[in-house]
């Protein structure tokens, strides 16, 4: 009888974990299988990116700011092997500083780069890793890395990190 008393117990028990690992299985999935139109992302996200390149090189602050997360742990990085600089801003405050600080000391408006016009995108939930290359006028082949939130239905930028290359040298970036 006792034998009988703990199989019953142990079969009830393996259906409560069982039922349970199911409803974990079927959230998680109903998440998943939402539908995401990609090409429209990473359309949405192509226009964030020319909107903030147009803003910062035509010197328009108060535009530039709309295309980035005010957070405090977002990212800025400029690695340029050109002139042999790196700078690392942290949080939305320094990288806010940084970018009025610059437009202050260079506020003269540069040509536009090029716009983009394809990307490589991955997409993850309301997260979208991004990378392209681009040819600056002023300073050469860039290449660049940024890390894309949806905030409020619009995509954002919220981690940037950009190696510049110059014009002298013929890097070949895969």
């Amino acid at each position: 009888m006792k034998t009988k008393n703990i199989l019953t117990i142990t079969f009830l028990i393996s259906m409560v974990f069982l039922s349970c690992k199911q409803k974990e299985k079927t959230e998680v999935s109903t998440i998943t299988d939402h539908e995401v139109n990609f090409e429209i992302e990473k359309q949405a996200i192509l226009e964030r990116l020319n909107n903030e390149t147009k803003d910062a090189f035509q010197r328009d602050y108060e535009a530039w700011a709309k295309n980035w997360v005010h957070d405090p742990n977002i990212t800025k990085v400029y690695v340029d092997f050109a002139e042999n600089t790196f700078s690392e801003s942290v949080g939305w405050k320094k990288i806010s500083q940084f970018v009025k600080t610059f437009i202050e000391e260079h506020p003269e408006p540069e040509p536009v780069p090029e716009l983009l016009s394809d990307i490589n995108v991955r997409l993850y939930g309301n997260g979208a890793w991004v990378t392209y290359k681009q040819q600056d006028s002023l300073r050469g082949l860039k290449r660049e890395t940024r890390l894309m939130e949806k905030v409020n239905g619009k995509w954002k930028i919220a981690g940037m990190q950009t190696t510049i290359y110059g014009f002298e040298t013929e890097t070949t970036i895969e």
